[in-house]
């Protein structure tokens, strides 16, 4: 085994241990072995790059800062995100070793990766709640259905539903100011299959982005915003934002917590 596959396989061992942790640096990074600079002209210095799912990112940039601060790893290690989808398309261009996603690769991925002889080991590394979240001055949506959430987010609701009193008839005449993942996300492909009954079908007049930083920043400056991103970020700014529970509009609406984490999050390497 060579010392790509070596160093992949530390790694991903250590991602698959792993338990969510949250960054407020979401900036792409190359974390190198301190002892690097005194490698010696004989041995080739290994990149190992990373991108996908900016979900995932806050777990692979710890464990890759904790890899490059052992002095034996001769090893840079480039951490990145470019949303789920974006990832799997630079790795099955065979472009980085390891893919961050938030969701499954799809058939069409897969047949992406055969084609250019990319085989992988796919790693489940963690849970995550999905988190619907709003400004802390939103006084009145303090749960909301998943009907609602159809009728706000659905592709029918472009430039028609744009007050929160068409989505409840209790709650105020004002605008509502929509955030959300970025169609690379595979947050998007989550909410979207799970609330709007089909993967990639939204409305698209809302402020979109893969980095839930955006996300976070815009729902936490506007007192009538809505947003939805994975539980670590909310953890990251929840004095900024507070959880909306979601329910079927019949049983008691649960607030995402660590222990409510609904859907895997995934990392993919490449086999030897």
């Amino acid at each position: 085994m060579n010392v790509v596959v070596k160093n992949l396989t530390l790694i991903a061992g250590m991602l698959a241990l792993a338990t969510c942790a949250s960054t407020s640096d979401q900036s792409a990074q190359t974390l190198t072995a301190p002892n690097l600079t005194q490698v010696s002209n004989s041995e080739t210095l290994t990149t190992i790059k990373i991108d996908g799912s900016s979900t995932v990112y806050p777990i692979t940039a710890a464990i890759g800062k904790e890899y490059a601060a052992n002095q034996n790893n001769k090893v840079q290690v480039q951490v990145n995100f470019s949303g789920t989808s974006g990832g799997f398309k630079r790795f099955c261009a065979g472009e980085i070793d390891i893919s961050n996603a938030s969701r499954p690769i799809t058939t069409e991925e897969m047949e992406a990766c055969r084609k250019n002889n990319v085989a992988y080991i796919e790693i489940p590394v963690a849970f995550d709640a999905l988190s619907v979240v709003v400004h802390p001055q939103n006084t009145w949506a303090k749960d909301i259905t998943v009907d609602e959430l159809k009728k706000l987010w659905e592709p029918g609701a472009q430039g028609k539903i744009t007050k929160w009193s068409q989505i409840r008839a209790s709650w105020p005449d004002r605008p509502i100011k929509l955030f959300g993942a970025g169609k690379d996300s595979g947050t998007f492909d989550y909410f979207t299959e799970a609330i709007v009954g089909k993967a990639k079908a939204s409305r698209t007049d809302y402020t979109a982005s893969e980095d839930d930083e955006v996300i976070a920043s815009g729902v936490s400056k506007d007192p009538d915003a809505l947003g939805y991103f994975g539980y670590a970020y909310y953890q990251e700014h929840k004095d900024k934002l507070r959880l909306v529970a979601v329910n079927n509009g019949k049983e008691e609406a649960p607030l995402p917590s660590r222990q409510l984490s609904l859907y895997h999050l995934y990392v993919r390497v490449r086999a030897p």
